[in-house]
């Protein structure tokens, strides 16, 4: 008796990953450097000047580290309460922060106690930043007002008080010290003029504002808030540009690229997000363990990091030119292929003794159902959820394997309403799949064929059979407009071929007549 044959599954084609310029630059990191933090990180940011230190804020500590130390080479614990958006001056000599307790502090990175302390606000202080001139500092509360401060004087300059709701982001000009953006969690951005006494810009982003970005022309505006990133053109009064709508959660933060040519919007749905700034389109996705609350990029892009929830700071440091040479020698040095097949192929002489050894054949489930003839169990086995949403193919060589056995008809009967349900969602699925279709329309025909006396009898069997229906008679369309497209373009080829003179052959030409046929091809 002949050794049962294991069903043949064929092997598909499949697509392989794109390879852009994008995923080799975005995809040349080493593995994240974590670092436990003392709460949850809610702001980062880099030093314009070298060596280009990050400061971290994390519940009530700001910790300086430099690029590539896994300690922190300064730490200010001169907070009351949790500190907020701890922001370098653009000579990198000074740092602001905001507090829960309503202070704003100033420090002397070389310091450990505070330079100024400017008092007036009267809840949590989440948003500081300095101006343009570097003498001023802009805040933001959480009691609805924005104002901005001397450094000299330790004194208010202005307060703006047009917000409803918290301010929680904001950003200053780099090209104007007079102009500052704040975004609120009623909704607006509004752009304020320090020569007025009121904003002079108002922007509605339809969601609470979370972060703001200026692009360095400062033409454009970036405001995250819910699920979306809108982009506004303030040369032209806050007119909406676009609207990004690729996260499944709140967007938290937002950067640029050091060349500005890409924009990262990290989520709360553990995803950092990269767009070509061109046509805003993604072009790459990092995936992170926890909801993302910070997000910074080195100059250069040397290094990406972010902080999330659960109190990890994660960075990513970019490989050298000779690291990745590195790894790509160590790939190369790898095992090949011919190792594991070595004497695999070898053919005994013939005065050898052979000696084999009997190989046990293992089977897949519906295998071990089909040798035991059991056709109804061996397709329910291939109709399983993981089997036919993740390798349909599978369920397809079953299906093809019963029918070469004429056994397909005893196999699709005697199915009740959820058994024959889960069939026809699996055809409704992948009927019109080219690969899979001459296989499928015949079980569908016999399905037909078989249960064409119940119809009716069931709602759920009903509704799937007019979606199939319906299905079909779509597919048949598409199918005729295709063939009336190729008749098209097969006459248009035909005429546009130029006409070949061929010698009618058996015929004498002479100079007086010449016998041809002109042949259209």
């Amino acid at each position: 008796m002949a050794s049962f044959k294991p069903t043949k599954v064929q092997v598909y084609p499949k697509l392989g990953e794109k390879v852009t310029q994008d995923t080799l630059y975005w995809k040349n990191y080493k593995a994240p450097v974590q670092i436990k933090e003392f709460g949850a990180i809610t702001n980062i940011d880099f030093s314009p000047v070298a060596p280009h230190n990050f400061a971290v804020t994390a519940f009530t500590r700001i910790h300086i580290y430099g690029p590539f130390s896994q300690e922190p080479v300064k730490t200010f614990t001169r907070f009351k309460d949790t500190a907020y958006c701890g922001r370098f001056r653009s000579d990198g000599q000074l740092l602001v922060a905001g507090c829960e307790d309503s202070v704003v502090r100033l420090f002397d990175v070389s310091g450990k106690v505070a330079l100024r302390m400017f008092k007036g606000h009267t809840k949590a202080v989440h948003i500081t930043d300095f101006t343009s001139d570097r003498y001023q500092i802009l805040t933001g509360s959480d009691d609805y007002t924005c104002r901005l401060w001397d450094i000299p004087n330790a004194t208010e300059l202005n307060t703006y008080q047009e917000h409803t709701d918290y301010i929680r982001c904001g950003v200053t000009s780099k090209l104007n010290r007079d102009l500052f953006i704040t975004g609120s969690y009623d909704h607006t951005l509004k752009l304020f003029d320090a020569r007025a006494d009121k904003s002079v810009m108002t922007m509605d982003h339809g969601q609470p504002v979370e972060s703001l970005l200026l692009y360095p022309s400062e033409g454009l505006l970036v405001s995250a808030g819910g699920r979306h990133v809108k982009v506004w053109d303030l040369l032209k009064g806050g007119q909406p540009l676009v609207s990004l709508k690729n996260h499944h959660k709140t967007v938290t933060c937002l950067c640029l690229s050091s060349s500005g040519h890409r924009l990262l919007s990290a989520s709360l749905d553990r995803h950092v997000k990269v767009y070509n700034t061109t046509n805003y389109k993604v072009v790459h996705n990092f995936d992170y363990a926890a909801s993302i609350l910070s997000l910074a990029l080195a100059p250069d892009d040397e290094s990406i990091v972010v902080g999330m929830t659960n109190s990890i700071l994660s960075i990513k440091h970019r490989k050298s030119l000779d690291e990745s040479k590195e790894i790509s020698g160590q790939q190369r040095r790898q095992p090949s292929y011919r190792v594991f097949v070595k004497g695999k192929n070898y053919v005994p002489k013939q005065d050898d003794y052979l000696v084999s050894k009997p190989v046990k054949q293992h089977l897949a489930k519906y295998d071990k159902q089909l040798k035991k003839f059991n056709v109804s169990k061996a397709l329910d086995t291939a109709l399983e959820t993981w089997t036919r949403l993740r390798k349909p193919e599978i369920t397809v060589a079953v299906i093809k394997e019963l029918d070469r056995r004429g056994t397909l008809k005893n196999a699709l009967a005697g199915r009740d309403e959820q058994g024959l349900a889960r069939l026809l969602n699996f055809l409704i699925g992948n009927v019109v799949d080219p690969r899979f279709a001459p296989v499928l329309v015949t079980a569908a025909e016999m399905i037909l064929d078989i249960y064409q006396s119940v119809i009716g009898q069931s709602s759920v069997v009903d509704r799937q059979l007019l979606r199939l229906q319906e299905l079909l008679e779509r597919e048949i369309d598409y199918q005729q407009d295709l063939l009336e497209v190729l008749g098209m373009l097969d006459t248009m080829f035909a005429s546009s071929l130029p006409r070949k003179e061929v010698p009618c052959p058996g015929t004498q030409t002479t100079d007086i007549t010449k016998q041809t046929f002109w042949y259209r091809f």
